[in-house]
Formats: structure tokens, C-alpha cells, sequence
């Protein structure tokens, strides 16, 4: 088992001066901890490795979905930092599609091991990697931070992007919305039209009769989802909008 530290070690103390190199393109470009996180608040998030299932699927996504409500919080940068080269975080960047994430390359572990959280993950054959944290960090000093449980295999308990909001307001309540729907829908282009207008962020798939009748029990478009729960249709929308 890792010697992890304890969030009482790390609260308070400057993260160290180092430089770091980025792949941006066919070029290379260095960037210093006080470029990444001087003069801001900054939410950064460690995790094991670029392209692993939870990091890919959960960890990065779900902090890119809610940069606006970080934002709204004073957060001015979001950095994901994994030991990992830099060509491999720039097309991990890539692949992710992610638009409101920093990928920070420590590719020597330097920032890592200065926090305690570089752990030998040779039994994966990943060698030395991060442990899963999530920091909050003003001005260069860590402020609050939130480091997964001592326990075997890769917690993600608690320095996910939901528990790091709620941190920062308890009262926080992101709104998760999924619009069904088709072009050349019209009821799908006035839906579209009261979300934008509501400034309320969405997703959108598209309808086929399968996955209408399978997630709704309708045929009709668009279909929303709000918070896991079936919303229904344009009008349905409109009044949880007012009710809101």
C-alpha cells in the first residue's frame, strides 16, 4: 500500500518551481508552475494515466462539463496533471475532445513526488504514476485538497469534479440535460432555442425509433432528460423552465 500523505500535510504549502515541457502541435513549449497557477485559483486533478478507462471516461469529461460552474465559483483554470510524456498527453487532449482542460505533462513525476502522491504501480506494469487527488490552488498555494482513499485498486471516491464543486458550494447543483431529437425537427429547434436562452448547457444525441421507445416510451422529438429523470417533450420543457 502507498505512504500517502494526509490533506493536513499539503494545505498551505507552495507547489514547487518547476518547468514543464507541452507538445503543441510540431512544436515544443515550456511552462512554469507560476505561468499554470500564479495569480489564479486553479483546480487541478492527478490521476494514474492517460487513456485509462476511469480517467478517460469519468475523471477528465466530467470536469470539462462543469467548467462553467466552477468558473461561477472564482475557478479561473482546470489542469489535469498525469505522469505521462507530453506527446502522449497531447493526443490523450486530443482523443478527449475536451475544451476547458489543461493537460499538464509531469513527465519526470517531479510535481507528484513533491506532493507525496507518486506510488509504484509496477504490479500494472504502469511503473511510477500518480495517485488520484484533486487539489484546489491559489496563487500557487494549495488551498484544499482531496486525496482517494489508502485502499487497494484506483478509489474514485472523492476528487471527482461533483465532490470538488460541492466543496466549494455546498449548495451547488449541476443541471445534466440530454436532448433526444433530429433535424428538421421544429419542436427540436425551439427546444434547442429555451435552452440557449436559459443559458442551460446540454447535450444532444440523436433520435432513432429504437431509442426513443427504449429511453422513453414516445416516438415523438425531442425528448428531455434532466438529472436522470425523463422530462418529456417541448412543452414539458418549457414549464420546468418557468418553474425553475
Amino acid at each position: 500500500m502507498p505512504n500517502l500523505p494526509s490533506p493536513a500535510d499539503l494545505i498551505g504549502t507552495a507547489l514547487p518551481e518547476l518547468t514543464f515541457r507541452f507538445r503543441e502541435g510540431a512544436a515544443w513549449r515550456d511552462r512554469t508552475t507560476s505561468e499554470l497557477f500564479g495569480g489564479q485559483r486553479v483546480v487541478a486533478f492527478g490521476l494514474p494515466g492517460a487513456f485509462t478507462p476511469t480517467c478517460s471516461s469519468a475523471h477528465v469529461p466530467r470536469y470539462d462539463e462543469l467548467a462553467a460552474e466552477f468558473a461561477a465559483r472564482d475557478v479561473d483554470r482546470l489542469v489535469v496533471i498525469s505522469v505521462n510524456d507530453p506527446f502522449v498527453m497531447a493526443a490523450w487532449e486530443e482523443d478527449q475532445g475536451t475544451h476547458h482542460v489543461t493537460y499538464l505533462p509531469d513527465g519526470n513525476g517531479a510535481l507528484t513526488a513533491a506532493l507525496g502522491l507518486l506510488v509504484d504501480k509496477s504490479d500494472l506494469a504502469f511503473g511510477k504514476r500518480s495517485w488520484r487527488y484533486a487539489m484546489v490552488v491559489q496563487d500557487g498555494v494549495i488551498e484544499q485538497v482531496f486525496i482517494e482513499p489508502d485502499q487497494p485498486g484506483d478509489p474514485f471516491e472523492v476528487s471527482d469534479a461533483d465532490s470538488v464543486l460541492r466543496a466549494l458550494d455546498a449548495d451547488a447543483a449541476p443541471v445534466d440535460i440530454v436532448l433526444v431529437g433530429r433535424e428538421g425537427c421544429g419542436f427540436c429547434v425551439s427546444a434547442r432555442s429555451m435552452l440557449a436562452e436559459a443559458e442551460l448547457d446540454f447535450e444532444e444525441i440523436e433520435a432513432s425509433p429504437r431509442r426513443l421507445r427504449a429511453l422513453s416510451g414516445r416516438t415523438s422529438t425531442p425528448q428531455i432528460f434532466v438529472n436522470g429523470q425523463h422530462l418529456g417533450g417541448s412543452e414539458e420543457l418549457a414549464a420546468w423552465l418557468i418553474a425553475r
